[in-house]
């Protein structure tokens, strides 16, 4: 209702007092200073409403207060009855047909926001609901590539395209002039910046996301004015539960914008019991100052940062990765065997949904693979299915494709454009593709799949994820390229995971907001005491949301502090994409392994080969709290569960795999998936050996403390540290290992690539022959060389050894050191 006051009191009141005067001078002053010279100033009202707290109702309520006093005001400038809503995807544009009064689920009947008596006045209202897609300037003439380039296209590339007065004719066909306009999720609507504000220069992924938000921004908010020009605008109403300015903005990500009227907060909607509470990871039993599970990004994302060239070797997953997945897992599995459980009584009740949003395409297909399970082609040719780790999520089973997925692989921003998949993702996602169109086949045995293009199947999907009898119903993970689209209305999500960075609290909100629409809406009785008297009320139970890997703040802080020192001036050192020619790779070397000759294998085992897990490196209780509320402990219990011997044969497996294959096989790691592929590949006939010295060394030498246990070895990292220690006490009966060099198992090699960081030390700006974009200093002659390394022709490409973390491994008096070359 703060919201919706707000608006009526600036739109009839506040010019008749003083006080109301100067608010509005101050939005009119504050919407003129965020429009360019050449743009249109808008009327923008924006009210902050957080996710779940009901912004579709409040369009509604205005809507309904707009065209009721049109009626009885009808000369009144105040008031209208054509309504332009723009929201950004399809997802949320289909959803906002409730807004429609003469739809079947219209908001005004379903909530009794107007008496019966009105609903009929409310039918001369004009609304035009679309996406901001809509903006764009289309091809009037649909001809071919080589007819537009014969009729002179290639001279000007507009000569097809309609005009902005077209478009403006084909969006808003059905509304007069002087209209209202909603803009739902108006974060993504702004001007850029004119004078830019000082910020951290951005990279990699970072950039490409703050270059595609400013384009959408653009394209919104060029409409708008184009659409203000041709008809006129009496107000744009924003709302959105983060109304900020976003990164590649000019303005510093995350500052409010300047014409924000009301303000229903996260903490107020979770104060009030109609949101879930989110808990995330506030301590946990290792050594760090920060709970692992909530900075997760800052302990994996260097593994996750492959290139594209590197993503046919074998990945292995960091073991804070599986960590994290594992244990929130475990939560997850209570909350779905209760749902299981209640099923029989409560049949139309929605199953529990984990979301996972990852950072890119490349990542969040790894993440898949991992979950869901994926096809491995063998080395003689024949293909495998590989079941997905955790088996709720699992899409394959007995060696079979499930014919109902478990688990979804989504890109949202290519899905909401209404544009064609691009062939790259549309490839990753094939295989679901076929399984849902078969699913089609069966539910709807009169219905064509052939018509249904792959957007639409898989839009569908999406917007149905676990809702009974849609083709989603049967999804319980979704893992998702970059952002979940807003709007997404699953209110069943229990657990959600971030394998990304969250340069911003903007972006952390943004990404919880898509796990806290409530469930259940129906009261219960509480009890309290207040000063000593019992106080009853009703009120919605509390519901919680589990969230790791995002490190969400959900109080500022304020108070005194001691006035800081001014900082050092730094420089940003950073990679510079198009000097690729100049990249540089190493090896990321960690130690060195003996290669045995010989059939028959003999150890001698000392404290060198000791593995000590504690909490120091790994988590095993995470502690998860919310605002308020209840905590919760979560631990890897599924993983305790695990049988000792299956431990021992998996290290077993991995050492016979790494170190034992035969002569002129390949040299990469292969997995053993039957005895044809462990003949083709490594020395089967030496596993019984290796298996034994395995179960011997674990039983010795793996000292767990701090509440660590053996299993832990299931995790792909801490096994390949284990098989290095077994391996370099491995001899043969005549003593002659060959010395070999033992790579970083996810983090094979280094590179000049995604190099990111800020020096106060001098620097020295590179041509094109380095890949960085300075050189860090450490005295003067450092300079010299540079400058002449740069004006040799012998010289392809150089760099320094600053924060690149090549090193060379080496043993002295017994003891491993590291040479910084």
């Amino acid at each position: 209702m703060e919201a919706l006051e707000t608006i009526i009191y600036l739109t009839e009141a506040a010019n008749k007092d003083k006080t109301g005067k100067q608010l509005l001078e101050q939005l009119v002053l504050v919407n003129e200073q965020a429009t360019p010279e050449n743009g249109k100033v808008l009327n923008r009202l924006a009210s902050k409403m957080a996710t779940g707290s009901g912004k579709t109702v409040v369009m509604s309520m205005l809507i309904a207060w707009q065209v009721l006093n049109k009626i009885h005001h009808p000369k009144s400038p105040r008031f209208t009855d054509k309504f332009l809503v723009v929201t950004p995807g399809i997802t949320i544009r289909d959803r906002l047909r409730v807004l429609l009064p003469n739809d079947a689920e219209n908001y005004y009947q379903k909530l009794d926001l107007v008496p019966n008596s009105y609903l009929q006045d409310l039918g001369r209202a004009k609304i035009v609901i679309t996406n901001y897609h809509a903006f764009m300037l289309r091809d009037n003439v649909d001809a071919a590539k080589l007819t537009k380039s014969i009729l002179g296209q290639s001279h000007n590339p507009d000569l097809f395209k309609e005009t902005p007065g077209q478009m403006v004719q084909r969006v808003c066909r059905e509304l007069g002039k002087e209209i209202i306009v909603f803009n739902d999720e108006a974060h993504h609507c702004y001007h850029r910046k004119p004078i830019e504000e000082k910020s951290e220069k951005l990279t990699g992924d970072a950039r490409k996301e703050a270059e595609r938000n400013a384009q959408e921004a653009r394209t919104w908010i060029t409409g708008l004015e184009q659409i203000k020009t041709t008809l006129g605008i009496k107000a744009v109403y924003d709302l959105s539960a983060t109304p900020f300015f976003l990164a590649g903005s000019g303005y510093g990500e995350g500052t409010l914008f300047p014409w924000v009227i009301s303000d229903f907060s996260l903490t107020d909607a979770i104060e009030s019991g109609i949101v879930k509470v989110p808990r995330v990871p506030v301590d946990d039993n290792t050594i760090n100052e920060n709970p692992i599970n909530r900075h997760l990004w800052q302990h994996i994302g260097k593994a996750f940062k492959g290139t594209r060239k590197n993503q046919e070797t074998e990945f292995v997953y960091p073991q804070e990765f599986e960590n994290a997945l594992s244990t929130l897992y475990d939560n997850y599995q209570k909350a779905y065997h209760l749902w299981h459980k209640r099923r029989i009584d409560y049949p139309d009740s929605m199953p529990p949904v984990f979301i996972i949003v990852c950072n890119n395409t490349l990542t969040s297909k790894r993440v898949f693979d991992y979950i869901a399970g994926y096809e491995k082609e063998e080395p003689h040719g024949d293909k495998v299915l590989i079941e997905g780790t955790l088996p709720i999520f699992s899409n394959v089973q007995n060696g079979q494709w499930l014919a109902q997925p478990n688990t979804v692989l989504i890109d949202s921003q290519q899905l909401e454009s209404g544009e064609a998949l691009s062939p790259e993702f549309k490839q990753l996602v094939s295989t679901e593709i076929a399984e849902f169109k078969a699913e089609i086949k069966q539910r709807y045995p009169g219905r064509s799949v052939d018509t249904i293009t792959d957007e639409d199947l898989l839009r569908e999907v999406m917007n149905t994820v676990a809702k009974k009898g849609k083709l989603g119903e049967h999804i319980k993970c979704v893992v998702s390229v970059s952002m979940l689209t807003e709007g997404w209305d699953i209110n069943s999500v229990t657990h959600i995971l971030g394998i990304r960075a969250f340069s911003s609290q903007l972006l952390c909100e943004q990404v919880v907001g898509r796990g806290l629409r409530r469930m259940n809406y129906e009261t219960e009785p509480h009890t309290v005491e207040v000063e000593g008297k019992t106080v009853e009320f009703d009120a919605f139970p509390a519901e919680y949301a589990e969230i790791y890997g995002v490190p969400f703040e959900f109080i500022p802080t304020a108070g005194g502090s001691p006035e800081p020192k001014p900082p050092k001036e730094t420089t940003l050192v950073y990679t510079v994409e198009e000097r690729a020619d100049s990249l540089i790779t190493f090896p990321h070397v960690i130690g060195y392994r003996r290669e045995i000759i010989g059939e028959c294998l003999t150890y001698q085992f000392d404290e060198g080969v000791q593995y000590r897990l504690t909490s120091k490196d790994i988590s095993t209780l995470t502690e998860n709290a919310p605002i308020a509320g209840e905590s919760s402990l979560q631990r890897p219990d599924e993983i305790k569960k695990k049988r000792l011997s299956e431990i021992a044969f998996l290290l077993a497996q991995l050492i016979l795999e790494k170190y034992f294959e035969q002569e002129g096989g390949d040299q990469g790691v292969h997995h053993i998936i039957g005895p044809e592929a462990v003949q083709n590949k490594v020395k089967f006939w030496l596993f019984p050996q290796v298996l034994q010295i395995t179960k011997h060394w674990m039983k010795a030498y793996l000292i767990c403390r701090d509440n660590t246990f053996p299993q832990l070895l299931w995790y792909e990292e801490l096994r390949h540290n284990a098989a290095n220690r077994i391996v370099q006490r491995l001899k043969t009966q005549t003593g002659q290992p060959i010395l070999k060099p033992i790579l970083q198992p996810r983090y094979i090699e280094g590179s000049t690539e995604n190099i990111d960081y800020r020096t106060s030390k001098p620097t020295y700006v590179t041509n094109h022959k380095c890949h960085l974009s300075h050189i860090v200093l450490d005295s003067v002659w450092e300079r010299q060389f540079a400058q002449a390394l740069q004006s040799m022709n012998e010289i392809k490409a150089y760099v320094k050894n600053h924060q690149l973390d090549f090193t060379i491994p080496y043993i002295f008096e017994g003891k491993q050191h590291h040479y910084l070359p």
